[in-house]
């Protein structure tokens, strides 16, 4: 897939409120600091489509960008450590559940997870939340610039290990990106190209 227009549509915290057209969406998440901003603008080849921050926490709402005028990437707040009051906290963790759980446009969560660390217990347990909730998901590991390929394939076999034993019979589709290198762009592109076609073709 190449990506030709990419615009930003509308930030808010009320699913209802999110745009009403029968487009495909793609919701991107992960626990704060993973590198989720720096992943959107490198897909989208824009350098300030979503915006980046030191400070971890910084995407407080569900932020909808069009692309190619057929689909929606969608940004949502991470999940875990992010410097911001409890009720806060709170609000946005209730409007991330409502988004999962009666957004229709939704076909595809991507969870974005740092390659370089062992399985975390909040990743592992929001993936749990995904597939009892009956969310269509896959992996995206980031930093895959900061490990050899081989450490890297390794943390991503280590991870399979703990889901398998966390009584997932598979391991979910994923894929392994670095925001530097621009590493598995094309294959994201290819993926969510794929599922376009086949939602389209089911309608």
């Amino acid at each position: 897939m190449k990506i030709t227009t990419a615009e930003f549509i509308i930030s808010n915290s009320v699913v209802s409120k999110c745009p009403q057209e029968p487009l495909p969406e793609y919701a991107f998440i992960g626990r704060s600091n993973v590198g989720k901003s720096s992943l959107i603008n490198m897909l989208t080849n824009h350098k300030n489509l979503a915006k980046t921050s030191g400070r971890p926490g910084k995407t407080q709402l569900i932020n909808h960008f069009k692309i190619n005028h057929n689909w929606f990437l969608v940004d949502l707040p991470g999940y875990g450590y992010a410097r911001v009051s409890k009720s806060a906290k709170e609000t946005f963790q209730k409007f991330i559940t409502d988004y999962f759980e009666k957004r229709e446009q939704l076909v595809c969560a991507f969870v974005l997870i740092d390659v370089r660390l062992e399985a975390q217990k909040i990743d592992l347990e929001f993936i749990n939340y995904l597939g009892e909730s009956g969310v269509p998901f896959c992996l995206i590991f980031t930093k895959a610039d900061k490990l050899t390929r081989i450490k890297a394939e390794s943390n991503v076999a280590a991870y399979r290990k703990k889901l398998l034993a966390n009584n997932w019979e598979e391991m979910p589709p994923y894929f392994i990106t670095s925001s530097e290198s621009g590493l598995g762009r094309e294959e994201l592109l290819n993926y969510i190209e794929q599922v376009n076609n086949d939602v389209r073709n089911s309608l």
